[in-house]
């Protein structure tokens, strides 16, 4: 390999890095503007998720994951809520669901977008899918970990508890992936170039 050809990839390789950390940056500001917040934890926000998305079509899975686990890990440190239980398991599930594992989902979204050959159906898809994705973790955390709160609803008295979480979690984040994949998708189709992979 070339002088130039090693030069090309170091700084093709920091651009990524410097892109990717902007975008984590912007996730995280458009996270703290929400439009609906449940009272224990969850909200609608001003597509705090497409940035994410965003680094996953440009840059593929392994940038999409990487990011998605380095807002996990903000996350954690500037505002980690400890499960009831208070157990090891369960701070461990809650690390886990509710912060590392429900944004790298969103990493994803490129992988669910690939057998589509009409670019917006493909950003579509993935979007939605990846997103879903974080609503399964945050289903199975309020299943798991979350249940004792379950009694802090008059209309949750009596549920399932698997029902009662995605019941809960589903009031926020269908909406917001609704409007992420909305997003994306108008982005994508008035802003194509930001969807080319670099």
């Amino acid at each position: 390999m070339s002088q130039s050809t090693a030069n090309t990839r170091s700084f093709s390789h920091t651009r990524t890095m410097v892109e990717c950390a902007l975008l984590i940056a912007i996730g995280i500001v458009l996270g703290k503007i929400s439009i609906f917040s449940m009272p224990y934890g969850g909200s609608v926000t001003l597509f705090s998720a497409l940035p994410f998305v965003l680094i996953s079509f440009r840059h593929g899975i392994k940038w999409g994951l990487l990011s998605g686990f380095v807002n996990g890990l903000i996350g954690i440190v500037t505002g980690f809520y400890p499960p009831p239980s208070g157990t090891i398991p369960a701070f461990i599930g809650v690390i886990l669901l509710d912060y590392l594992l429900a944004f790298m989902a969103l990493g994803l979204a490129d992988l669910f977008a690939k057998p589509f050959r009409n670019r917006l159906i493909g950003v579509g898809v993935g979007t939605v899918v990846a997103s879903l994705l974080r609503l399964v973790c945050s289903f199975l955390s309020g299943w798991l970990l979350w249940g004792s709160y379950q009694d802090s609803y008059e209309w949750a008295i009596g549920l399932p508890t698997w029902l009662y979480s995605l019941i809960y979690n589903g009031s926020y984040m269908i909406p917001e992936t609704i409007l992420t994949a909305v997003a994306a998708v108008l982005l994508c189709k008035f802003a194509p170039k930001l969807f080319n992979r670099v």
